[in-house]
């Protein structure tokens, strides 16, 4: 790995010798920020693992406009569920930032699940991951305002990805509030208010590339969230 696997990711819940064993059957590339990794549509042939950098999976809905589905990071497997069910891709993918991830053939992949067990059962842990996320965005599209979906991002991202500061929980991400609309279904404006709310009331601080959640017990209290394990 260049980058420690992000929590949740296939690659987090990994042991070494399955880790080694599983990157091992791929070929490692590297491409630069603003690339595409694979278009919604195209047929599957190919399955990724992210080793450093992050992604954004979208898709583009019939009136135009951009739904971010997801952000990916290190540890993270792309493309797995077109894989999986030999369907065409569902979304597109393209890098934020300089990507590193090893490349794996539609067979060989397919082939290290049923080789590994424990590659399968990690699988599995990520994809329910990702499912109780799509069910809590969904739930946070149909009940909350903007600011509230924007501050349950936040705090949700923090989580899964931050580190703890003296500062607050720091979090290292290429997002812009043009993302963070997407993700939420909310419009750039909306979103531009939120942040600068939460600035204003010193809850957040925003840099390049990264954020810092001051006070994030209170941004779960906009959320309407509890800490993990609650």
């Amino acid at each position: 790995m260049t980058e420690p696997p992000v929590a949740g990711s296939l690659l987090s819940y990994l042991a070494a010798p399955d880790l080694e064993f599983f990157l091992r059957r791929g070929t490692r590339r590297k491409l630069g920020a603003g690339k595409a990794l694979m278009y919604e549509g195209d047929p599957t042939d190919h399955v990724l693992v992210l080793l450093s950098g992050w992604v954004r999976a979208y898709t583009n809905a019939r009136n135009g406009q951009v739904v971010l589905l997801a952000l990916r990071g290190p540890g993270d497997v792309i493309g797995e569920l077109a894989a999986l069910r030999d369907a065409p891709r569902s979304t597109t993918v393209e890098t934020l930032q300089q990507t590193e991830f090893v490349q794996f053939t539609h067979d060989t992949f397919i082939a290290c699940l049923h080789d590994r067990p424990a590659i399968s059962v990690a699988m599995v842990r990520q994809l329910a991951g990702r499912l109780l996320d799509s069910e809590a965005a969904r739930v946070n599209a149909a009940t909350m305002d903007v600011a509230s979906r924007v501050a349950a991002l936040l705090v949700r991202l923090a989580d899964m990805h931050g580190t703890k500061t003296p500062e607050g929980i720091l979090v290292r991400m290429p997002l812009t509030q043009q993302d963070i609309a997407d993700s939420i279904g909310g419009s750039r404006r909306a979103v531009a208010r939120a942040l600068q709310t939460f600035r204003e009331r010193k809850l957040l601080v925003t840099g390049r590339k990264q954020f810092v959640l001051r006070q994030p017990d209170v941004l779960r209290q906009l959320a309407g969230t509890v800490p993990n394990g609650a």
